[in-house]
């Protein structure tokens, strides 16, 4: 028979009552189950006037609650645990504020106690507890601590003192931490030419009232800033003539070349202080990235790596990617000091690691002629070098100045770069959405030659028209009349589209899925994994993807438009040149590269680490194929009849290379123009890849960007 509840009750009670009335003992409890700690270095939550909790019959249950709120960063929680009287000295803003400056400044992530025993005399106890600190910066440091405990106002609490927080800081005394931070590194070009530098700026300033020859003055500082006088004007007009007005930042070289004017011009004040600086403008801004304050979001993830929180760091490419070498590795010294200054003692200390620079795969001067033969168009170039993957060059554009995010006078030209409809911040070579046209007829040739019953030499009579779709889907070639009667070899050179439309009719009969798994060999629909800047994968639609994405079936359509490289499909400047590279270099898809080593430690402790080259994979083709593939596109430029032929009659170099004119979205919008080649043909030593958007027929476009 069940017994009575209140039976069942009673000898817990009586158990509880006898632990509550005991003498002066002694317990070894234990480790405490560590709370999960709050965000690493996190700002105290505002606290409530009147504490709340509900208090434990002991002082050891006092204890772990006082070091479980420790624990878990909670000072509210802590500081309901203290006694009444210290409670009535000291508030409970001023409580968390002494804790979370000294965690904050000895880099603490996570803290951990263990209560290791608990003494009771009548209505005070002293317990006994082991606390440890995991700090970012200087590892790990650990104490033994007692603390009392009082029964006061009808409860137990800590009797509590700034030794609690740390030992050493009893009586009032602070850490100090002394931070070595290393300087920034460079990024160079391959020859060593920087790229990204730590350098001098040099701010010029007016003060209204020292003007004597205000026209010589807006003069010089028009020569100086690239301002214009009325820009410079409008900085310092209506300011009290005595007040001295910022103007703009100017790089060091630059205030020595107009040194002289710049110190002799009454009124003009210069003042100097360390800057990231871009060259030029910006050489491949895209690759190299920029600098900025550390994001409000992501601090606590720096500061658990040991940064102290202001610096500046990488935001975007390999400033970004690079961080942990251009940084180097953040050192200290975490020390005692008494509230005047003076140092106690040292608790622990961190030597750090210096810095190294990046070499990127890039010549500056060949990479500044690149950005500049795109100028303002909206597109983008690619060169590699098809021996290695090694990026030669990159510009997309528009492009922009990364300086105008670290120059503190630059907002005005920073929001018009954040603000810019045309998105000069996105790198359209590894992150656009296009079409790819008639450049992909390049795989669908590989394909026909692979899997379908086609030869180099097979014929085909082109009329201008093809009806493979049955009369109600009748479509044109580009050339009205046509091409007469070919070789494929022929089709890929005059890129006839009747052609390849024969071809993609002939591959979705065989297998809806062959032309689309072949795209896929040749890299596209997927990152071609560079390192170190963003890419995007793109698309390349099947049968499968169609049916889960529109619900509908893949057609023949689908097949004929994706063999010329139109319908759903859509790449990256960089995958393009990539699968050219490999139709050049034997078949084989390196992983694209544009860091070429990092630098070896200036004190000789860390050696020189060369970037690998990484073949990733093979074509399916053959080498024939490949050779056929090559007379196509060689004959594109140098045959009468090629697409670019008249584009490069007379070159000294012999060139190959494929036009591409894709549709884009939009019925008034003008197709995006393609031109992807290599040279010289009979040696190549570069692949080049441009895209204009909306800009027409890659033939009148792109081919003579790329000569």
């Amino acid at each position: 028979m069940p017994l009575p509840k209140k039976l069942v009750l009673l000898p817990v009670i009586v158990i509880l009552l006898i632990t509550a009335c005991g003498g002066g003992s002694t317990t070894t409890l234990p480790p405490m189950t560590s709370a999960a700690p709050a965000s690493p270095l996190a700002t105290a939550t505002p606290l409530p006037p009147t504490p709340t909790a509900t208090p434990p019959p002991d002082p050891e249950g006092a204890a772990l609650a006082f070091l479980a709120a420790y624990e878990a960063r909670d000072y509210l929680g802590m500081y309901t645990w203290l006694v009444p009287s210290v409670q009535a000295q000291l508030d409970a803003k001023r409580f968390a504020t002494l804790y979370q400056s000294a965690l904050d400044t000895a880099t603490v992530l996570t803290v951990t106690t263990q209560l290791r025993s608990a003494l009771r005399e009548g209505a005070t106890a002293q317990v006994a507890f082991h606390l440890t600190w995991e700090t970012a910066l200087v590892g790990s440091l650990e104490a033994d601590q007692t603390m009392t405990l009082r029964f006061e106002g009808g409860r137990w609490g800590v009797d509590w003192h700034e030794g609690l927080i740390w030992p050493d800081l009893e009586g009032g005394n602070l850490l100090y931490m002394d931070w070595v931070i290393p300087s920034r590194a460079n990024i160079y070009d391959r020859e060593g030419q920087g790229l990204a530098v730590d350098s001098r700026l040099v701010t010029v300033g007016v003060v209204p009232g020292e003007i004597t020859d205000e026209q010589a003055l807006l003069n010089t500082l028009s020569a100086v800033t690239g301002l214009t006088p009325a820009e410079i004007q409008a900085r310092y007009a209506g300011q009290p003539a005595d007040w001295y007005i910022p103007i703009a930042d100017i790089p060091f070289d630059v205030s020595q070349a107009y040194r002289d004017a710049l110190e002799q011009t009454p009124g003009l004040r210069l003042g100097e202080k360390d800057a990231r600086y871009y060259r030029d403008g910006g050489i491949a801004p895209h690759i190299v990235g920029y600098v900025g304050p550390i994001p409000a979001e992501r601090l606590a993830e720096y500061r658990a790596q040991g940064y102290r929180g202001d610096e500046w760091v990488g935001v975007a490419g390999l400033e970004a990617w690079g961080e942990p070498y251009l940084a180097g590795e953040h050192g200290g010294t975490l020390q005692v000091i008494t509230p005047q200054g003076e140092v106690v003692k040292t608790l622990a200390e961190r030597k750090g690691r210096v810095s190294r620079p990046l070499y990127t795969t890039l010549n500056r001067e060949f990479q500044r002629q690149v950005q500049e033969i795109l100028g303002d168009r909206t597109g983008a170039i690619v060169v590699l070098d098809p021996r290695d993957g090694s990026v030669l060059a990159m510009a997309s554009g528009p492009s922009f100045d990364p300086n105008a995010f670290v120059a503190p006078l630059a907002g005005n030209q920073r929001t018009a770069i954040l603000a810019d409809p045309r998105r000069p911040l996105l790198n359209r070579a590894t992150q656009g959405i296009y079409p790819l046209g008639s450049v992909f007829k390049i795989i669908t040739m590989a394909a026909a030659l692979e899997k379908g019953k086609y030869t180099p030499d097979t014929l085909y009579t082109c009329t201008g028209i093809w009806t493979g779709l049955g009369p109600g889907a009748i479509k044109k070639d580009w050339l009205e009349g046509g091409h007469g009667t070919i070789t494929l070899v022929q089709g890929l050179e005059r890129s006839c589209d009747p052609y390849f439309y024969d071809v993609g009719l002939a591959l979705f009969t065989q297998d809806p899925q062959l032309l689309s798994d072949f795209a896929r060999a040749f890299g596209l629909g997927q990152p071609t994994g560079i390192v170190g800047i963003p890419e995007v994968a793109r698309l390349v639609p099947d049968p499968r993807w169609k049916l889960e994405n529109l619900g509908e079936g893949w057609s023949a359509g689908d097949g004929v438009n994706l063999a010329i490289g139109q319908g759903f499909l859509t790449v990256t400047p960089l995958q393009v040149a990539r699968y050219v590279a490999a139709i050049v270099n034997g078949g084989i898809l390196y992983r694209p590269r544009v860091i070429d080593r990092i630098g070896a430690a200036p004190d000789g402790s860390v050696p020189e680490e060369p970037f690998p080259v990484q073949a990733v994979e093979r074509l399916p083709v053959s080498e024939e194929t490949l050779a056929a593939i090559r007379r196509g596109m060689e004959g594109a430029t140098q045959r009468w009849g090629g697409t670019a032929f008249h584009r490069f009659r007379g070159l000294s170099i012999p060139v190959a290379g494929k036009t591409g004119t894709a549709e884009a979205p939009g019925a008034e919008a003008l197709p995006h123009a393609w031109f992807a080649g290599y040279a010289p043909a009979d040696d190549p030593q570069i692949v080049v890849v441009v895209l204009v958007e909306n800009a027409g027929e890659g033939s009148a476009v792109a081919a003579p960007l790329f000569r």
